[in-house]
């Protein structure tokens, strides 16, 4: 039978995430390092469960064999992504993950001959910006011909998830965009304002896995990905103190917002805006109905992204999301 495992389940995004497969009617294993907390866990749901670390590959390799997908919700990614993906590949499990890290885009794009020889998918940020944006932004450029830059900004409110914050601090400084299909730094002092529905605000530059995944699905040859984050959302003190995560009537209270601009080649501009639910909350619907669809046959070998695989429309499937192109 096909099944799905869930690795870093007994985490924030990873719970919700199991909780919808639930809801979903998914058959699916719970896994993680917490022995205590995955037992409760899957106590709850009424599902098997796995305690392993990545340590090992043949252990990782055990691990996945029984599963047809493994859906990554353990960060920093910089850390289980790559012996996940490997084992993946070895054991011809399609992967999927909710990172918010550039490396792990990367990484796919480096494993994805070896991922298309075994017929194996890798779908990196298969909830998140990377299905958010990447909808945005092919449908954005599907409005004007020959479109050949894209500006895209993520507004963010509530608070971070202990996860998201640990994530962040591992991140890199340098700040990227894409020039001319190739990968470069540049100032973080390059403010620019983004209309997301109510006037404009200001943004600041960031390295968003978006720099890999729509140049990947459109191959649009400038890129450049902004936030607006709202005062409240940076975490202070110790991260290890923080809560899980934003609670359910947080979740509820700040939705996320998107904005993109693209320019053709004839100075052409098309423009779209993107309302969605809590940034958390999407995260964990999109993972699992891409893990859905990828047990129902969607499955394209080597590295790609939502867009790539489930259609332009993707995020609009998600929650109440709307996206209206200008």
């Amino acid at each position: 039978m096909k099944k799905l495992l869930i690795y870093g389940a007994a985490g924030y995004t990873g719970r919700m995430a199991a909780e919808n497969a639930k809801t979903a009617g998914i058959d699916f294993i719970i896994a993680g390092r917490d022995e205590t907390r995955l037992a409760k866990l899957a106590s709850g749901l009424g599902v098997e469960h796995l305690v392993f670390n990545l340590d090992s590959p043949a252990i990782v390799d055990t691990a996945l064999a029984s599963a047809f997908v493994v859906l990554n919700c353990a960060g920093p990614f910089k850390l289980t992504a790559e012996p996940l993906m490997t084992a993946a590949i070895r054991t011809r499990t399609h992967y999927l993950d909710v990172a918010a890290e550039l490396d792990g885009y990367l990484l796919a794009q480096t494993l994805d001959t070896k991922a298309k020889a075994e017929g194996v998918m890798l779908l990196p940020g298969s909830g998140g910006s990377v299905a958010m944006l990447g909808s945005l932004a092919s449908l954005a450029a599907s409005a004007i011909p020959h479109p050949q830059k894209i500006s895209i900004a993520l507004r963010v409110s509530g608070s971070m998830s202990r996860g998201s914050a640990m994530s962040a601090e591992s991140m890199g400084i340098e700040t990227l965009t894409r020039m001319d299909g190739l990968l470069s730094e540049r100032s973080t002092a390059d403010l620019r304002d983004f209309d997301f529905g109510a006037g404009p605000v200001s943004c600041f530059p960031v390295t968003l896995p978006d720099l890999v995944t729509i140049w990947h699905s459109t191959q649009i040859p400038n890129i450049e990905t902004f936030v607006h984050v709202s005062a409240d959302s940076f975490p202070t003190g110790d991260l290890a103190n923080l809560p899980d995560g934003p609670d359910a009537q947080e979740r509820e209270a700040n939705r996320y917002q998107a904005a993109v601009e693209v320019k053709g080649e004839d100075g052409t501009v098309s423009r779209a805006i993107l309302d969605t639910v809590n940034g958390y909350t999407f995260t964990a619907l999109a993972s699992v109905e891409a893990a859905r669809r990828v047990l129902d046959g969607d499955v394209l070998a080597g590295f790609h992204t939502p867009v790539e695989v489930f259609g332009a429309h993707f995020a609009e499937t998600i929650g109440n999301t709307r996206i209206t192109v200008s």
